[in-house]
């Protein structure tokens, strides 16, 4: 009987779009549990763990991504909503941020142009195509905006969405080693950092180990954004690349 009960639900789910956001909710339950019972090593950030047991279910079940996606959508929605509320922790620093916004504008234009110049060049240097190069430079900023500026300046955006994705996962679990090795000890210039080279996936690792530094990396994050926006067309065409 309860088999029976079993193949009804996962014919009824397999059928509609709720099996993508019923997939992407277990997936991340279990990956957070599992990142807690490990004592939060970041090797086991619960995004890496998600997004495996996601990849393997999906080619388990022979489920193709856009069907997937009719029903994760409604994830990707509350990114806009969750984006904005980052504003409520950033205000609790105002009077920090108020003594720090110099260093914070200095370090936002110095880390995208390092990040655009620094992708760019490893890409040639590695032989990738001009297509490939492009792709590469926003890799750094947030991934909506980074598909956009992939698109304006000729890259591929799909795959700039995949190297967004990496970056921030590879930025989640090695910063605060990078941080412990550096001896960096402040969570304002930690936030500012995590923020700018890890994005979304980073900003979520910044909230775990501080709310002041989740709230600088929030700031940072978009920040980021909006001068990669302006700057990577900007210096990919005194480059000659574009």
């Amino acid at each position: 009987m309860a088999d029976a009960h079993l193949e009804t639900l996962w014919v009824y789910l397999a059928a509609s779009p709720l099996l993508g956001l019923t997939a992407t909710l277990l997936a991340y339950s279990l990956a957070y549990r599992l990142f807690e019972r490990a004592g939060s090593h970041p090797l086991l950030h619960p995004v890496v763990t998600a997004v495996a047991m996601l990849i393997g279910f999906l080619l388990l079940a022979d489920i193709d991504y856009r069907s997937y996606f009719d029903g994760a959508q409604f994830v990707h929605f509350l990114l806009g909503p969750a984006t904005v509320a980052l504003a409520v922790p950033l205000y609790q620093q105002l009077p920090k941020l108020r003594r720090l916004w110099a260093p914070v504008l200095v370090a936002t234009l110095a880390g995208v142009a390092v990040g655009a110049a620094s992708s760019v060049g490893f890409a040639v240097l590695f032989g990738a195509d001009l297509q490939t190069q492009l792709s590469l430079a926003p890799k750094s900023v947030t991934a909506p905006v980074a598909m956009g500026i992939s698109e304006q300046i000729g890259g591929l955006p799909s795959l700039t969405a995949v190297l967004v994705v990496v970056t921030g996962i590879l930025g989640a679990v090695l910063g605060s080693h990078l941080f412990r090795l550096l001896r960096i000890r402040d969570d304002s210039v930690k936030g500012i950092a995590m923020g700018i080279t890890a994005h979304g996936i980073g900003t979520a690792r910044a909230f775990q180990l501080s709310r002041e530094m989740g709230a600088f990396s929030g700031l940072a994050m978009a920040l980021s954004a909006l001068t990669g926006a302006l700057l990577v067309p900007l210096l990919l065409g005194w480059l000659g690349m574009i």
